[in-house]
């Protein structure tokens, strides 16, 4: 059995849960002292631009998400093989003879 002589893979989990903690922390220390609330944010959101907004950023970045994993997957060689080419079947042309006939 041979040893493996490279390093581990150094894991991110504790940098970016500390990263994302500090930043979760500064949206809501920003959100308090700017004065939002519930009853501001609704009067906001009655706007239609603002609307549209809500709505399409969430899509157009879930769409940009799902280009770069195609991307990604493009680009390291992971398409899937092709499927087969189908069989075509052989329908019946009326020549054959029925039961009872």
């Amino acid at each position: 059995m041979s040893l493996s002589t490279s390093p581990a893979r150094k894991s991110f989990k504790r940098p970016l849960a500390i990263v994302s903690g500090i930043l979760g922390f500064a949206a809501a220390a920003a959100a308090i002292a700017s004065t939002v609330s519930p009853a501001v944010a609704a009067d906001i959101a009655a706007q239609p631009d603002t609307q549209v907004a809500v709505f399409m950023v969430p899509v157009t970045l879930l769409i940009l998400a799902m280009m770069f994993e195609v991307g990604r997957s493009v680009w390291r060689n992971h398409i899937p093989s092709s499927a087969p080419a189908r069989r075509r079947v052989a329908l019946s042309t009326g020549n054959t003879p029925r039961a009872g006939r």
